[in-house]
């Protein structure tokens, strides 16, 4: 039996860490125990060299990254990650949890930073053809929590560092992709750490009665 793809989407603070290890207890409970993580850009080592490239802003501090360019750095990581780790797991029978996936660069580099949908689909056409995740579940904050929960972490990496209008777009993007592809699921993630416990475990549950 081949493994699912499930992808921990939202803005920077929403939880994606620790609810992705609640996905994991989630699925051991159900009897799935071969999972990894995984999270983009990076886990590989040539994907993590790009995160470097992409998210550090000391790496990049004397010359400003274009927007195709961090664009097409991060396709050129997701498709190191997908041909040389998930699709591998998938077929061992290996479950992954993704932090982050294709959806991120729509709602980034698309509403956030303007470059054409259209062409961001056909890059994503050429470069991973249909490859899709089973399931995404997209933890809901707003702009401004996110930019308080991220700035008392400390300092910010370059993505981290961009306006609140730039994070209200990309969270548009999000909200209008739930309503319309009923593979995203959306988890309120400005409530207690209880309740979105609660949440993960009854969306998996209802979604794993339909696999």
């Amino acid at each position: 039996m081949k493994g699912k793809f499930i992808v921990i989407e939202g803005l920077e603070g929403a939880g994606k860490t620790t609810s992705s290890h609640t996905v994991a207890a989630t699925l051991r409970k159900h009897g799935v125990h071969k999972i990894i993580y995984t999270r983009e850009p990076g886990s590989t080592p040539l994907a993590e060299k790009l995160r470097q490239l992409i998210k550090k802003t000391e790496v990049t501090k004397n010359e400003k990254i274009i927007h195709y360019t961090e664009l097409l750095m991060l396709y050129a990581a997701r498709i190191q990650l997908i041909e040389n780790v998930i699709k591998p797991a998938l077929t061992r029978g290996t479950w992954v949890i993704g932090d982050r996936h294709d959806l991120s660069s729509q709602a980034y580099q698309g509403e956030g930073r303007g470059i054409s949908h259209d062409f961001i689909y056909r890059l994503k056409k050429e470069v991973i053809g249909n490859f899709t995740p089973d399931l995404t579940l997209y933890l809901d904050i707003t702009p401004r929590i996110s930019l308080q929960r991220i700035k008392k972490r400390g300092q910010l990496d370059r993505i981290e560092e961009e306006s609140l209008h730039f994070f209200t777009c990309v969270r548009n993007y999000y909200l209008t992709m739930v309503k319309t592809n009923h593979r995203i699921k959306k988890i309120d993630a400005t409530q207690s750490q209880n309740k979105m416990t609660e949440d993960l475990h009854r969306v998996l549950k209802e979604w794993l009665q339909t696999q």
